[in-house]
């Protein structure tokens, strides 16, 4: 296992991290059901992949990973606290609420977490978090009374992890990004804003979908050339941190067309990653109606389905009587951007 700098913390941190949703037990609404091992089981593959090396595990609370984080607490007490790194998270965006949340999750790990993000930011949450009495807020005045060791935000958009880069309250910053959704990644990449900040990567597997068209050596492989500190892979067998955390990966580069290339042995898919220049006059979310198109057709048919109906006919609506065509002019793939909304309509009528 090889092992980076996280940011400006003075932490060392594995290169590989330990994503817990995998070993929840039960249904969590915003999750599907995985692979629920016992306490037993789940402290076992925990400190399995421990003995490779790895010394980050990252979860979130009960009301969202179920009990991955009672089961990391319990592993904890199994090994030298100063030997790993623990992350939590909750989607709470007042600085009370935040609060709490961090009072409970002490209490269910055992001890205080290292890192604690505000988790799933986004651009109309933003303002609450980032303002007065909002949750980094109250973050920081929790690094600051010892509580926590490190603040941070989690976020999928861009806009949110750049302002999130430029504040100085914030650690550590968590993001997604894979081979496929490399757009976010590229930016970052770029941009000198976010050398400051540890960065943790998430979504490296895309929750599992592009394992089949691509190896684990190759996903993991293919997200080495990028600036993180950590990359988290979702463990939930045994047999899933032998492959994740065996043996040191040698980076692989992909164009983007070959990913492409790729997942056209299997369906024919929608050509985005995920840069999130695309913006929408309406509001509407192009990129993420796109990767949704792309994971129904990777095996999350009615999670994705159900996420692409909640606004498609406004979208379907404005796209067609736009005249302006923004998202056009930003993207750099040049997608026709009416047509593959076209293309989602269809796909969601078929479905029924």
């Amino acid at each position: 296992m090889r092992y980076r700098e996280l940011g400006k913390t003075g932490l060392k941190i594995s290169e590989l991290g330990f994503g817990t949703i995998p070993v929840l037990s039960g249904h969590v609404p915003v999750l599907p059901e995985y692979f629920s091992p016992d306490e037993e089981t789940a402290v076992a593959i925990m400190k399995k992949a421990y003995d490779y090396g790895c010394n980050f595990f990252d979860t979130a609370i009960i009301e969202e990973y179920g009990d991955a984080e009672i089961k990391l607490g319990k592993f904890i007490k199994t090994v030298d606290r100063n030997s790993i790194i623990i992350s939590d998270k909750a989607r709470f965006y007042g600085g009370g609420d935040i609060y709490r949340e961090v009072v409970r999750s002490t209490n269910h790990l055992g001890t205080k977490p290292d890192i604690y993000f505000v988790h799933q930011v986004d651009e109309d949450n933003a303002d609450e978090v980032f303002g007065k009495n909002g949750a980094l807020d109250a973050l920081y005045d929790l690094k600051r009374e010892g509580k926590i060791g490190f603040t941070g935000i989690a976020s999928h958009y861009y806009s949110v992890l750049l302002r999130a880069a430029m504040d100085k309250r914030v650690d550590v910053l968590q993001g997604s990004g894979n081979i496929l959704e490399r757009g976010m990644l590229e930016r970052i990449r770029k941009e000198e804003r976010f050398r400051e900040k540890g960065f943790i990567l998430n979504k490296v597997y895309a929750a599992g979908l592009l394992i089949g068209p691509f190896s684990v050596s190759e996903l993991i492989g293919g997200i080495l050339e990028y600036p993180f500190s950590s990359a988290l892979l979702g463990i939930g067998t045994f047999k899933q941190a032998d492959d994740a955390f065996k043996c040191e990966y040698e980076q692989v580069h992909f164009e983007f067309e070959e990913v492409i290339e790729r997942l056209k042995g299997k369906f024919e898919p929608i050509a985005c990653d995920r840069c999130q220049r695309c913006v929408c006059p309406y509001g509407h979310e192009i990129h993420t109606s796109f990767r949704q198109f792309n994971y129904f057709h990777l095996g999350k048919e009615y999670w994705a389905a159900g996420k692409l109906k909640m606004d498609l006919e406004n979208t379907y609506r404005h796209c067609r009587t736009c005249e302006e065509k923004s998202c056009m002019k930003e993207c750099p793939g040049k997608l026709y951007i009416p047509g593959e909304i076209e293309r989602i309509r269809d796909l969601l009528e078929a479905f029924g």
